[in-house]
């Protein structure tokens, strides 16, 4: 048997922001297990794979992945966990190379990895608790900035599961209902990413907005974080009804929540919202947009749009894209229905309650919608050029036929970057938020810009 000191793990993420702070978590379980932190091109003793399952296409590429890892690393133990594993583990079973599959809660009990590192069996060790039984939270986190590739922006869980019960969603099935992260483990967490290094701190969750822990709401929480010596702090997707008066104020007021929402909208037909079960329609969605986009300078709001929900007609989707086209968006995420088993939708499906939109009519509005996106974009950035913003610069590289670069993001989330001769002061970029005049953008909708001295 080998000593546990010298064994090596990797890991490959697939899928959310919360998905990426949860394989962090596991990371540094391992490490502080007596694993050391290695990657698949050194090699590794284990490769874990963390799954995604929100999409039929999502699954396909977690299957790809998979059988591509193992064909690469014949001498890996492989450990595939996470939201595909919770719901297909009979299917995941069926692919040789396979030794782990665990699935929301049972990935973060490090026994399993423990055990199948020594276990030479063929059959794959397979832990999945069902959803509807999950009631522990376990925390999320980037790894400190010392030992993560990206020293600038870290994710952080709050929350997991949903009680939403949206009508395509398989999210309860898979990760059960609502719970919270404590309110002490999320500010002693936030300190110590906040000394490791890291300039921003990504706040995660499968429906963040419903933090809630005892009698402290998502607002309480952010009012504690804004004391942790941070240059940002920012909120990842976040649901409709959760933006209310509170939260704007807070934000407008805040010199380190950053003035940037994600919010989903998921259809603009209020036939399709009733649907889909979601707890808004399209007037209560337009007034928080204005809202925010009144009270908060500079704020950027982005949505999640999906085309093809079964029953939508050619009104349903005329309706939708003119009330995006009417909305003070920044960028649009644009997704084609995916019928997940399970779900209340296929259920209905299968009953011929609703029909499925033929694939080439969603394809054509799938188009439709990201034309309009970008658009969206275009219009939101074109009002940055001539203007300076603070941006936090991220990565750095040397162009193939052209001078070394450095991007980085507005506290607003535009991208932004810059290019110098200078070798040493792109370099000295990275990590820093800097003052940037943005001077113009490109055909890509880049944000061009110069560091101001």
């Amino acid at each position: 048997m080998k000593d546990c000191a010298i064994k090596k793990v990797a890991a490959v993420t697939l899928g959310c922001k919360l998905n990426y702070a949860e394989t962090s978590t596991i990371l540094d379980d391992l490490c502080n297990d007596g694993w050391t932190l290695s990657t698949i091109e050194k090699g590794a003793d284990l490769v874990i794979i963390h799954t995604c399952a929100v999409t039929k296409q999502a699954e396909q590429k977690c299957r790809q992945k998979i059988r591509a890892i193992i064909r690469k690393n014949p001498d890996s133990r492989i450990a595939v966990i996470g939201c595909y594993s919770q719901l297909h583990s009979e299917t995941l079973s069926q692919i040789d190379g396979i030794n782990a599959i665990l699935g929301s809660n049972d990935k973060f009990e490090m026994q399993w990895y423990n055990n199948i590192s020594n276990d030479t069996s063929p059959n794959p060790l397979v832990k999945v608790t069902p959803a509807d039984t999950l009631e522990a939270i376990f925390p999320g986190y980037s790894l400190p900035a010392h030992e993560s590739s990206d020293r600038t922006r870290a994710f952080l869980k709050i929350q997991d599961g949903c009680n939403y019960g949206c009508s395509y969603c398989t999210i309860p099935l898979i990760r059960g209902r609502s719970r919270s992260v404590p309110v002490k483990e999320i500010v002693d967490r936030a300190s110590l990413l906040a000394l490791s290094g890291y300039r921003e701190i990504v706040l995660t969750g499968v429906n963040t907005g419903d933090y809630r822990f005892g009698d402290v709401t998502l607002c309480d929480l952010l009012q504690k974080l804004e004391e942790i010596n941070i240059s940002r702090i920012r909120i990842s997707s976040i649901e409709p009804d959760i933006v209310d008066q509170k939260l704007i104020s807070l934000v407008a007021a805040s010199k380190i929540i950053v003035p940037h929402f994600h919010i989903p909208l998921q259809s603009g037909s209020d036939n399709i919202l009733r649907a889909m079960r979601r707890r808004y329609d399209t007037g209560l969605y337009r007034n928080k947009v204005l809202h925010a986009v009144e009270s908060i300078p500079e704020c950027a709001i982005g949505a999640d749009v999906m085309v093809g929900y079964p029953g939508e007609t050619e009104n349903d989707f005329k309706c939708m894209y003119q009330f995006i086209e009417e909305l003070p968006l920044a960028y649009l995420h644009v997704f084609s229905c995916s019928v997940r088993p399970g779900t209340a939708l296929a259920e209905q499906i299968d009953n011929h309650q609703r029909k499925p939109v033929a694939s080439e009519k969603i394809a054509q509005r799938y188009r439709q919608l990201v034309d309009l996106g970008r658009q969206k974009e275009a219009h939101f950035k074109a009002r940055s050029v001539g203007n300076i913003y603070m941006v936090l610069f991220e990565a750095s590289r040397q162009m193939q036929k052209g001078m070394p670069q450095c991007s980085g993001y507005t506290r607003n989330y535009q991208r932004v970057q810059v290019e110098s001769s200078d070798h040493r002061m792109i370099q000295a970029l990275r990590g820093n938020e800097v003052p940037v005049m943005i001077d113009s953008m490109d055909d890509d909708l880049n944000l061009i810009g110069r560091v101001l001295s």
